[in-house]
């Protein structure tokens, strides 16, 4: 599908990678990896025909689409969610118009005979047969599915997008091209604005329904579970594995031992050879074999060892004070925004001295508020008591603004270490990508990124007793990760993370709060036990089974609104349902089992009409298959019976979810 051929990038005549070549076949899903700066990003860019290479070509094969998602985009905010999406459907809309344009012809020619006509005649039937191809204007089913699966509700299409913030108008962009189905993706960070939930349904389409896939991302378990292939930018070449990262990860640990044990073989010829023209330069005897060696020390071609990586580097927290044993109790907590508009409500939970817990749920579902509730920074209704000598490290999108922009980052850091880390802080900015001269950088010319890794290195390093972080790792690479998710799980205080990433949860915490319809609920367990805990319901229309609630608990869910909608807050007198009795109760545990059993049926019956139509649109690419009018025909009766099997397939969503 795409060959990419001795491809070199120079930037202020410093070479990025050289005669980097690689080909990309069809259902290739490729992780792109390496530091930062080596030059991933700009890698994408090319490829996707955004950016030029200082030589070398890439080559995409005929009636081959690709579409980019770059990590920052300017997006347009005068449309509502519903019809900015439509935009991915234009190319429908164009075809659709000429087809009437044709249409309008035919009906006024009187020149049936003619090769012009039959010419005419022609290229309408063609542009018929791909409109209908491309599903025609049925569409409008794919559109909400696709929205509610990345996190939309249904009252959110006809909201303006200039009412949204940046990560939600990003999830808008990757909508449309998910939509398009082109034939190759590439993303650069597809997951930084998007909730556990959204980011496992991004999962499954990409391994269900995407062509080839080229990634960037820092999100471990996410790649891992998308990709087979993974792509290495290291010392300016490409290093091709063909397994999932995890695997790549091994592999690559084994060929730095090899590289270390070549380089170190080649030091001691070097260090021969030099020795022996140093000893032998001035006697007339062994000129000729002098000579041999310079000539053979300078056909020498160094041996380059990839980056020393750090993970060898363990931080921790300074000392601190011992808190209570209950650094924090809230009883009934509730908090509205607007008269009457609960974003939270009948929130309690313990959390003692040294538990490590999660906040984890959808954008929107209050995890922000509860914490700025701990933080006193806004009032609400009920009881919240934060422990006796409890001091709060608390680190936000926003902390990075309050950095001394005057100061280098060097300097930043020195100005908060205490001890014996003073002598390894070069380490330490290393560690977290400031090595080298980058750590002589003043913080006003530092990127949000770089930023925000500076707090939290400032953030580590100061003593607290009670962490809460919120999204700690957005910018932070693997390596990095690893480095801060070690230092946590050392520390001996309190943590409180709001996080997305699974794999950086994994391990790390012992309980996980899930936000979602008003509520709060603790599940006991790591991450994967809160994922994987039996029978799950979908947490929305249309949307995957993320596992927000359990069946049991959606039964009991008060009747409370969220920030989108409006209601009074609901009572506390019994859960509800409680009043039903055992029969009833048990006739609707077996509706609701039929219900799941429906929609599971018409997702494997959608799963294998896609199948099918992958298979016969395929064969109509080919010379052959085109001129095979039976292939046409069926590929008619399988968009009617996809059609078909999604109108059923919404409507039982529909009425499970009722």
């Amino acid at each position: 599908m795409i060959s990419v051929e001795h491809l070199s990038v120079e930037f202020s005549a410093k070479p990025l990678f050289t005669d980097v070549s690689f080909v990309v076949n069809d259902r290739d899903r490729i992780a792109l990896t390496g530091k930062n700066g080596a030059g991933k990003s700009t890698l994408l860019k090319i490829m996707a025909g955004q950016q030029l290479p200082t030589s070398g070509s890439v080559a995409v094969s005929r009636d081959t689409s690709v579409a980019y998602l770059p990590q920052v985009m300017e997006l347009a905010d005068e449309r509502t969610v519903m019809d900015e999406t439509l935009l991915a459907f234009d190319h429908i809309s164009d075809l659709q118009a000429d087809i009437e344009r044709m249409q309008q012809e035919m009906a006024e020619r009187t020149d049936y005979e003619s090769e012009a006509y039959l010419s005419l005649v022609e290229r309408f039937t063609r542009a018929e047969e791909h409109f209908q191809m491309l599903g025609g204007l049925n569409y409008h089913a794919e559109v909400e599915r696709t929205l509610m699966g990345l996190g939309f509700e249904r009252t959110d299409f006809n909201r303006p997008t200039r009412e949204l913030s940046g990560g939600w108008r990003m999830r808008i962009e990757l909508a449309k091209l998910l939509l398009r189905k082109p034939e190759v993706l590439f993303l650069d960070e597809p997951t930084n604005h998007l909730d556990i939930e959204s980011i496992q349904w991004l999962e499954q389409y990409l391994q269900q329904r995407a062509c080839a896939v080229i990634l960037v991302s820092h999100d471990r378990a996410f790649i891992n579970n998308v990709t087979n292939r993974t792509l290495e930018i290291s010392c300016g070449r490409i290093w091709d594995y063909k397994v999932k990262y995890d695997e790549y990860v091994r592999l690559r640990a084994e060929r730095r031992e090899q590289q270390l044990r070549a380089y170190e073989n080649q030091q001691k010829e070097i260090a021969d050879l030099k020795e022996f023209i140093e000893r032998f330069r001035y006697k007339p005897t062994k000129a000729v074999q002098v000579q041999e060696r310079i000539k053979q020390l300078n056909r020498i071609v160094p041996i380059e060892v990839d980056d020393i990586d750090n993970s060898a580097l363990h931080l921790k927290f300074p000392p601190c004070q011992r808190s209570g044993d209950f650094p924090l109790i809230v009883e009934d907590l509730a908090k509205s925004y607007t008269q009457g508009s609960y974003v939270i409500a009948h929130v309690n939970l313990t959390i003692r001295r040294g538990e490590k817990v999660a906040f984890v749920g959808r954008n929107g579902e209050g995890k922000s508020t509860l914490v700025k509730c701990i933080l006193g920074e806004i009032p609400f209704e009920g009881s919240l008591k934060v422990g006796h000598n409890v001091q709060i490290g608390y680190f936000a999108q926003n902390q990075a603004q309050l950095l001394d922009p005057e100061l280098t980052v060097f300097d930043t850091i020195d100005r908060v270490a205490r001890g014996d880390i003073r002598t390894r802080i070069r380490d330490i900015l290393g560690a977290f990508m400031f090595g080298g001269e980058e750590s002589d950088k003043k913080v006003k010319v530092l990127s949000g990124g770089e930023r925000s890794r500076l707090a939290m290195i400032k953030l580590l390093l100061e003593p607290v007793n009670f962490l809460i972080l919120d999204e700690p790792t957005n910018h932070l690479d693997m390596k990095s990760k690893d480095v801060l998710k070690e230092a946590i799980a050392a520390f001996d205080g309190t943590v409180i993370v709001v996080s997305h990433d699974r794999q950086f949860l994994d391990g790390l915490v012992q309980k996980v709060y899930s936000f979602g319809g008003g509520r709060v609920r603790e599940h006991l367990g790591g991450i994967y036990d809160w994922l994987k805990r039996p029978t799950p319901v979908p947490s929305r229309e249309g949307g995957a089974s993320s596992g927000l609630y359990e069946k049991n608990e959606r039964s009991e869910a008060l009747p409370i609104t969220g920030e989108r909608g409006e209601g009074p807050l609901p009572s506390l007198t019994g859960r509800a349902g409680g009043e039903s009795s055992y029969a009833a109760q048990k006739a609707a545990a077996r509706q609701r089992r039929k219900l799941e059993k429906a929609v599971e049926e018409v997702e494997a019956e959608i799963a294998q009409l896609e199948a099918a139509l992958h298979l016969v649109e395929d064969q109509l690419s080919t010379p052959e298959g085109a001129a095979d009018t039976s292939l046409y025909e069926r590929h008619t009766r399988l968009r009617t019976q996809l059609k078909e099997a999604e109108t059923r397939w919404l409507e039982a969503s529909e009425t499970l979810n009722a």
